[in-house]
């Protein structure tokens, strides 16, 4: 055991974990942030989908002071977090095969657009469907996962394959099976999981690539502001005035 807190520990496991990304991700991060600039100059509209606890990264860039306006959260009822009960009940939707393509044909979703896809495994029905199914309709499909997994665990969708093998971009989170960063010999089962804190950080690094991106090309990105600074419900109303037809948690 190292020497530290449990506290002191866990930092310096998620610290050591978030300079891995920057400097191992780095190109597809960028990639990323160029398509979803691609897909905003385009007219396109931006969508974000995580399943359990990877919807907490997806929630974190929808409707976000300092986010973009235009990211809009795809939502598959019983599976957006653990509102559902019991809370089991999401884990094992996750695994079904067919809900995917159900929700994809009742939502906005059209070619042009782009989604993110955050699963940690990668490895449920439910993510790879909805990959497969997305990019069959056009739609530019980021990934965002931990690629071990795909080497240490089997799948479980039908096809045999995992999301990262149906994205247009991966980024690999280099989170390790199981999602537990600190072991004690008092404590039978590892714990501290970090993936909340990767997987929302190489988001935000995505959407600051966007915002650069576009504001090099001319346009002004449609980024919100906080609602508690002075000004901020103001100009958040005016994008929401020009980008109305592309913002869907609003309707």
């Amino acid at each position: 055991m190292s020497d530290g807190t449990p506290a002191d520990r866990f930092f310096d496991a998620a610290i050591g974990l978030l300079q891995r990304v920057r400097d191992e991700e780095a190109e597809h991060i960028d990639a990323a942030g160029r398509l979803l600039a691609d897909t905003v100059a385009g007219g396109g509209r931006l969508f974000a989908f995580g399943a359990g606890h990877s919807s907490l990264a997806a929630q974190d860039v929808v409707y976000r002071a300092g986010g973009l306006a235009l990211m809009n959260l795809l939502t598959v009822p019983g599976v957006v977090g653990v509102d559902v009960m019991p809370a089991t009940l999401g884990s094992a939707l996750e695994r079904v095969d067919g809900l995917a393509t159900a929700v994809l044909d009742s939502s906005p979703l059209r070619t042009g657009d782009t989604l993110v896809i955050i699963s940690l495994s990668g490895r449920n029905a439910l993510p790879v469907e909805m990959a497969m199914s997305a990019r069959a309709r056009g739609v530019r499909v980021i990934g965002v996962t931990s690629v071990a997994y795909a080497s240490e665990t089997s799948p479980r969708h039908s096809s045999g394959t995992y999301l990262k093998d149906h994205c247009d971009i991966v980024l690999d989170s280099k989170i390790a099976i199981g999602d537990a960063e600190l072991t004690l010999d008092t404590v039978p089962a590892p714990f501290a999981p970090a993936s909340t804190v990767v997987t929302s950080a190489l988001l935000q690094a995505v959407v600051a690539t966007a915002a650069a991106d576009l504001a090099e090309r001319g346009i002004e990105p449609p980024m919100l502001r906080s609602g508690n600074v002075d000004g901020g419900l103001e100009w958040n109303e005016r994008v929401f005035e020009e980008y109305g037809d592309r913002i869907f948690y609003r309707q």
